[in-house]
């Protein structure tokens, strides 16, 4: 890479004056209930997960591919964890979030996983529920 390039080593864009961004915007369906958490340090979560359907696209022959992306998405304000607790099984939404990367040690190892830090979220659609049987007269 030449001296004058437009990125450098050191950052690229970012470095140049551009804001680095950790954005993430989905649409999908709410699996499960939204769970309230209580952590070892006190705070108060609602954890819950959304299921995005992938594009249909033909996958070269005899390799698999899934065709849902699962993303476990993260409350932590009072105003969030309301707005994520009034959702049910089936709501499709719009997360707003930043992608994290959360650390912990487990059995002596450091595991870690990425999640969604929600910064706000909206329902869409609610799912139908079904037709109630008439009742015999």
């Amino acid at each position: 890479m030449s001296a004058d390039s437009d990125d450098n080593e050191s950052g690229g864009a970012a470095a140049e004056g551009t804001a680095a961004r950790n954005e993430v915007l989905i649409v999908g369906r709410v699996s499960g209930q939204p769970e309230l958490r209580e952590l070892p340090s006190g705070d108060r979560i609602v954890a819950w997960r959304v299921v995005v359907d992938r594009p249909v696209r033909r996958p070269p022959e005899g390799v698999r591919t899934a065709s849902i992306d699962t993303f476990d998405c993260v409350a932590w304000t009072a105003r969030l964890r309301r707005s994520a607790l009034a959702l049910v099984e089936g709501d499709t939404v719009e997360v707003e979030a930043a992608l994290r990367r959360r650390f912990w040690r487990a059995g002596g190892a450091t595991a870690s996983r990425y999640e969604l830090e929600v910064l706000g979220v909206r329902r869409l659609r609610r799912p139908r529920r079904p037709a109630r049987p008439a009742r015999p007269a």
